[in-house]
């Protein structure tokens, strides 16, 4: 008897989980504001993309493993939209999350549209800084499930590869992007970005 109540609960838990996990992205994360951009041209394995301009809060990072770097560049930059700010305001979430890939990387999250660098409140951890990218042309190569440093060292390869094949050059200006939170499971999103020359 035990064991079967047990069992209804679990069940009843894995119900709630995935019907959470549900709302969250069709409710939640459909209505998330993403970094802009134009599909150029589709390929089998990668696409090019025209981004827009855009601002973004950043914090660079020590050289470490993905998990590590990225949890603490998250930890920062969320902590400044949350309100840890000289004006205790806080600022929507924006998609993805991206990375610089190099030795230091860069973590950074795009500002929201209707933000410009003069509205946006003054952090007061002096780490974090208000980086503009200008638009730019790149190649896109998307995963799924979660990203570590093989996996995004594996998709980059994959892209150089892929690039080089179609004969189409590259600047050595990678990028990781994140698109999910790390308690998301359904369609968990990821991509390797490089700017074209």
């Amino acid at each position: 008897m035990k064991m079967k109540t047990i069992l209804i609960i679990l069940g009843a838990l894995g119900l709630i989980f995935v019907i959470v996990q549900v709302i969250y992205y069709y409710k939640i994360q459909s209505n998330i504001e993403t970094y802009p951009y134009e599909v150029v041209k589709d390929y089998d394995t990668f696409e090019i993309r025209n981004y827009e301009a855009s601002l973004f809060t950043s914090v660079k990072l020590n050289e470490g493993n993905y998990k590590e770097t990225s949890s603490k560049g998250f930890s920062v930059l969320a902590g400044y939209i949350f309100g840890d700010n000289k004006k205790n305001e806080k600022i929507a979430m924006t998609s993805p999350v991206a990375m610089t890939i190099e030795d230091n990387s860069t973590m950074m999250f795009m500002v929201p549209g209707k933000f410009n660098k003069e509205d946006l409140p003054e952090p007061t951890n002096n780490a974090i800084t208000f980086k503009e990218m200008p638009a730019k042309k790149v190649a896109a190569i998307t995963f799924g499930g979660w990203a570590n440093d093989e996996k995004i060292n594996e998709y980059k390869e994959k892209l150089v590869a892929a690039l080089k094949a179609s004969n189409i050059k590259h600047t050595n200006n990678f990028y990781f992007f994140g698109y999910n939170a790390p308690f998301e499971i359904i369609k968990r999103k990821n991509e390797v970005i490089v700017e074209l020359e």
